[in-house]
Order: C-alpha cells, then sequence, then structure tokens
C-alpha cells in the first residue's frame, strides 16, 4: 500500500486542533508493557501520542512517513524523530516494550505491519491501537457535524475510514488479545477549535482540491448558531483501544 499523504498540507493545523488523549490511557500502557524502556509511535503525524509516552518511558521513537508532520512535532527529551513507515520503522530488533499506533492503523498495510511489530516487538512487549470517530457535543451541534461527515464529504473519505468507524472491530490481529479498561477523550473546546479540527478532516482537505470550495465555511453560520453564546463547550470522543501480545 502506497503512503497517502493526506495531512501535509495542514500539519500545522493538525498538530493545533487535533485532540489530546486522556492521561488515563497512557498510565494503563505503561503499567501493562514489561518494562518502560523504550516505546514506539508509528504513524505519530506532530506527536499527540508522543509527549505522553514520553513522560511515561526513558526513550520513544516516534515515525511517521511525513516529513511535514515531523517538522511540526515539539522537540522533546527522550524523544528521537524519524522519518519513515510503520511497515519499516529501523528500530532495532526486539528492543521494544511498547508500540502504538493513535488513530493511525488504518493508513498501515496490515500484514507487513504485522511482521514488524512480531519483528521489533521484545517478549511480553505490547502492541496497542486505538482510533477515535465523530465528537459529540450537543444534539444539536452533533446533528450539524454528521450532516457534513456524511451528507456533504461521505463521498470523499477514503475507504481506510471505514476502518475507524468500527473501532478497528472488523481488522484481525494474528496475536492474542488483552482485556482493555474503557477510555473516552474529554476536552473543554471553543468554536474556534471545534473549526479548526472539522478543517483538519482529510475528507474535507479532498473535496477542497477536487471542488476548489470549502463546505466547512457554508456550513458555518449554522454550527454558529448551534453552539450559541457558550464560550467553551465540552466535546466527548469515546475512544475505541485495542491491546495485543505480538510476542509472547
Amino acid at each position: 500500500m502506497a503512503f497517502k499523504d493526506l495531512f501535509s498540507g495542514t500539519s500545522l493545523a493538525y498538530a493545533r486542533f487535533r485532540p489530546s488523549y486522556p492521561d488515563a490511557l497512557f498510565d494503563w500502557l505503561a503499567s501493562a508493557a514489561p518494562a518502560r524502556n523504550v516505546a514506539v509511535d508509528v504513524g505519530a503525524g506532530s506527536g499527540q501520542a508522543t509527549a505522553a509516552l514520553a513522560a511515561r518511558f526513558a526513550r520513544v521513537i516516534a515515525v511517521d512517513p511525513s516529513a511535514a508532520q515531523l517538522a511540526n512535532a515539539p522537540a522533546r527529551e527522550r524523544v528521537t524523530y524519524r522519518q519513515g513507515s510503520a511497515e519499516a520503522t529501523t528500530v532495532d530488533a526486539a528492543s521494544t516494550d511498547l508500540l502504538v499506533a493513535a488513530q493511525a492503523l488504518h493508513w498501515f498495510a496490515a500484514e507487513p505491519f504485522f511482521n514488524e511489530a512480531r519483528r521489533i516487538v521484545r517478549p511480553g512487549g505490547v502492541l496497542a491501537v486505538w482510533c477515535y470517530a465523530v465528537a459529540a457535543i450537543t444534539p444539536h451541534i452533533d446533528a450539524l457535524v454528521h450532516e457534513l461527515y456524511e451528507q456533504v464529504l461521505g463521498a470523499y473519505w477514503e475507504p481506510e475510514r471505514r476502518l475507524v468507524e468500527t473501532g478497528y472491530a472488523t481488522v484481525r490481529f494474528p496475536f492474542p488479545e488483552m482485556e482493555v479498561p474503557s477510555f473516552e477523550m474529554r476536552l473543554t473546546w471553543t468554536l474556534e477549535q471545534l473549526v479548526g479540527y472539522l478543517g483538519t478532516w482529510s475528507a474535507l482537505q479532498r473535496y477542497l482540491r477536487e471542488r476548489g470550495d470549502n463546505p466547512l465555511e457554508a456550513m458555518f453560520p449554522r454550527i454558529e448558531a448551534a453552539w450559541g453564546r457558550a464560550p467553551v463547550r465540552e466535546v466527548r470522543w469515546p475512544l475505541a483501544v485495542r491491546a495485543f501480545l505480538p510476542c509472547r
């Protein structure tokens, strides 16, 4: 599968507006790993998961195919950024306590990625993947966001997006699976942050390239009216997390 570089053109917005993951998730991952020496974040983008891993592991290697994404990832102690693929990380064999893919698995070639996980994860090490779909705010706002997602942009989503919509439930992993607690992202956002986040959607970027006009701009007055006078609102995303033991 060739790398689909859907986010380099919006890498600054991606770094600014993509939501962060809950601390509880990373606390659980650190407790599940056999040690806290090396964590590898593949499809790392601009480092949404990398920073939290660096707070818990002695060394983090963040790998992404996009140089533009990595350029917008903040420099951090204990973090090494590498331009590369999830299927060929150049990480040392049997060196990794925790391998993660945050909102990225659907872009990987499955079998080569599984083979790479077998190669780099140490015995007893953990592979964890997770994703989130559409946020929940209020019924009125949610209806407009779903209208944008399905009716306006439905034909512009890449086919891989269907894997996210099912929470990776349809992906067949060749590894023993672990029990995982439930996790949810909760953020307090302004209207500007919501609109900025919607603007990072890959389907919207494809729509812009192919048609030239911005459907989010056309919908903004309706979203603004639904948002109302509240300066901020709580935004929630259920996280679909799956974890495995590639090398027992």
